[in-house]
């Protein structure tokens, strides 16, 4: 077995195209079915449409930048959760 010489001898599209095509497939697949359904309007897939603009920058940090736009920000804790789990994205009504 040939040892690499550097990282820059991975081929990284030839490893990882093919699974980030696949989950580029399922994520416009959720969005047509959710717009089918007309449940597009819901916060979750705003902030999930509107965070693909990331995925077009040439910026180095894109996962960071993804990341925090689905994140909540806040650090102080609630009173009381409303929900037993996370739901993804921050609610703008709540905020």
């Amino acid at each position: 077995m040939a040892m690499l010489s550097s990282e820059k001898d991975v081929d990284l599209v030839e490893l990882g195209f093919m699974e980030a095509r696949a989950k580029l497939l399922d994520v416009a697949a959720f969005l047509d079915r959710v717009q089918r359904h007309d449940q597009h309007e819901n916060f979750r897939v705003q902030a999930l449409t509107n965070a693909l603009a990331y995925l077009e920058s040439q910026a180095p940090d894109r996962v960071a930048k993804v990341l925090a736009h689905l994140s909540d920000p806040s650090s102080d804790p609630i009173a009381k959760a409303h929900t037993q789990g996370a739901v993804g994205a921050v609610d703008p009504r709540t905020c």
